[in-house]
């Protein structure tokens, strides 16, 4: 069983077949997929999709690209909704959040700022209620763990994970996991190659990030969550152990961050 820890099913490309993608992934083995908001206009459209699949379930949060257009407002908005989703079995965590320097309008002096402040709040939500968080972490990883370390939540999990060994011991030393996905699976993605082979295997998650970063197979095609068995395959063969191991221990790793999850 795999468990595809990141993937926005709600997205417009899939067309009005997320629920079709879904069950194509259970077939395949996927039996819980995680899917993100990203704005308080998809929290209601995230929740419901999770509802309407078997083996989905969803988490609440403001993304960094979205953090232009949001207003102060909808902190207090998602506070109230994850107050009220705690009582839906199929809310996991706060996310996704996180900071993106890796957008040139992104890192302006103001919108950095107010990345930060968004980040920070949403943080201080996951550690209220005591969530995990989904975080987004590109090209910000040291600032993500700054803040991380000042305000705690209840462990998480670093989405597409693309730093350092020394950063990755510092997100599993406050308790979160790592997750890789279809950017593992390029011959010449030798940093993060590594780290998939190096790391200790209690820290992995596998994610797909569907409909973005597709795997080698497919790109610069739409992903999707029926890929996980094979980027699965992947990792085991850049570890030298079997897919079934690398399943059993990344999905063990997926519940075991994201203790809410009920998997069927």
């Amino acid at each position: 069983m795999w468990i595809d820890t990141h993937c926005h099913l709600d997205a417009h490309e899939f067309g009005g077949e997320s629920v079709e993608q879904a069950e194509k992934a259970r077939a395949q083995g996927v039996g819980m997929i995680v899917i993100p908001a990203v704005e308080t206009a998809n929290f209601s459209i995230v929740a419901q999709l999770a509802a309407s699949v078997d083996n989905g379930c969803y988490a609440l949060g403001i993304h960094p690209i979205y953090v232009p257009n949001a207003r102060e407002d909808d902190l207090r908005l998602l506070r109230e909704q994850v107050e009220a989703a705690l009582a839906d079995p199929r809310f996991v965590a706060l996310g996704e959040i996180g900071l993106d320097f890796f957008l040139p309008m992104l890192t302006e002096p103001a919108m950095r700022e107010k990345q930060i402040f968004f980040f920070r709040e949403q943080l201080k939500i996951a550690r209220d209620f005591g969530l995990p968080v989904l975080m987004h972490v590109r090209r910000s990883q040291d600032v993500v763990l700054k803040h991380a370390r000042q305000i705690r939540p209840n462990g998480g999990i670093a989405h597409a994970f693309n730093g350092s060994f020394q950063q990755a011991q510092a997100y599993i030393d406050l308790g979160f996991k790592l997750g890789f996905g279809g950017a593992m699976t390029f011959t010449r993605a030798l940093q993060i190659r590594r780290m998939a082979a190096e790391l200790p295997l209690e820290a992995i998650v596998l994610e797909t990030d569907a409909p973005d970063i597709s795997p080698s197979w497919i790109h610069p095609g739409r992903n999707s969550p029926d890929q996980i068995p094979r980027i699965g395959a992947v990792l085991a063969e850049l570890r030298g152990i079997s897919a079934q191991e690398v399943a059993e221990a990344t999905s063990a790793n997926a519940r075991a961050v994201l203790l809410r999850m009920k998997v069927s």
